[in-house]
């Protein structure tokens, strides 16, 4: 009798240590996306800081273009202010548009396409776009892992218990994910 009772304690302990070992998992992959999401935000914020110098130094070649540069500073404060990914990645697909148009205004003066303040900006802002790319992929990939783990048994009926949540994946249009092509004939 006394070894069944060592049995019954044995498969509780290692049943104890199993769930502990997948819940620690489940924390983990959560932070893992919650520092993936982080880094987004943070090339996205080196983006909305370069992007009003961008403006006005174009601004200063084609101040006749007011429109295009309202539609830049909304997409700007739009994309800053989102919330949520969803949300976060339309104001990204707007801001991406309204950027397109800004280089289209670009395209048309010479002097500007020469202008050093204006190359540096535009190569800022190109090296951001691609550690924005980098950073969201890494994101989705994090975000794959971790829905993965929470809709897999029997780590669901622990995720459901500790109230672990599928992620959505930070999604970009197809037309926004064309990178701006700017000449300097």
């Amino acid at each position: 009798m006394l070894l069944c009772l060592g049995g019954g304690f044995a498969f509780i302990a290692i049943a104890a240590v199993a769930v502990i070992a997948l819940y620690n998992r489940l924390v983990v992959l959560r932070n893992r996306v919650d520092n993936a999401w982080s880094q987004i935000d943070v090339q996205l914020k080196r983006r909305y800081d370069l992007i009003p110098n961008l403006v006005e130094t174009v601004k200063g070649y084609a101040a006749h273009e007011a429109g295009t540069f309202e539609k830049v500073t909304q997409a700007r404060n739009m994309a800053i202010n989102a919330t949520g990914v969803a949300e976060q990645g339309a104001a990204e697909n707007m801001l991406s548009g309204a950027l397109k148009s800004l280089f289209a205004v670009a395209e048309a003066y010479p002097d500007l396409k020469a202008n050093q303040n204006f190359l540096m900006l535009q190569e800022e802002l190109s090296g951001t776009e691609s550690k924005i790319a980098y950073a969201r992929q890494f994101y989705n990939d994090s975000v794959m892992s971790s829905n993965t783990a929470i809709q897999s048994f029997p780590a669901n009926i622990l995720a459901g218990m500790f109230g672990f949540i599928a992620r959505e994946y930070f999604e970009i249009e197809e037309v926004a994910k064309e990178t701006p092509q700017v000449s300097f004939k």
